[in-house]
């Protein structure tokens, strides 16, 4: 357990991290000079390569070729792949995915 003191001091530290990585790219990309072409190539590929690696880690354990298992986990990404390019609502798209997913999970 903690002790007061402990507990201020871990707060404080915290808070401190969180407003760190907050200012950060305000004082190291101030506004009026251009963003480095590093990180304008960063900020293309990186949410491409975040999904990519979630997929992955979604698929990683699932058995295609066992029983109807990944059944449910195709037929739930598919649905959150057509609804997002149909209605482009990330928050339809993954809630819909995952009701699928529930409800399938349930039948298969």
């Amino acid at each position: 357990m903690m002790t007061t003191s402990q507990l201020i001091i871990t707060i404080a530290i915290i808070t401190a991290g969180v407003q760190i990585t907050r200012f950060a790219p305000f004082l190291i990309f101030p506004a009026g000079k251009p963003t480095p072409k590093f990180v304008q190539y960063l900020s293309k590929v990186l949410p491409g390569a975040a999904i990519s690696l979630l997929v992955v880690f979604c698929f990683k354990d699932v058995g295609f070729l066992s029983g109807s298992r990944g059944a449910p986990e195709l037929i739930a990404a598919a649905a959150v792949a057509a609804l997002h390019l149909w209605k482009r609502q990330m928050l339809l798209s993954v809630g819909a995915g995952t009701v699928i997913y529930m409800l399938l999970i349930r039948v298969f």
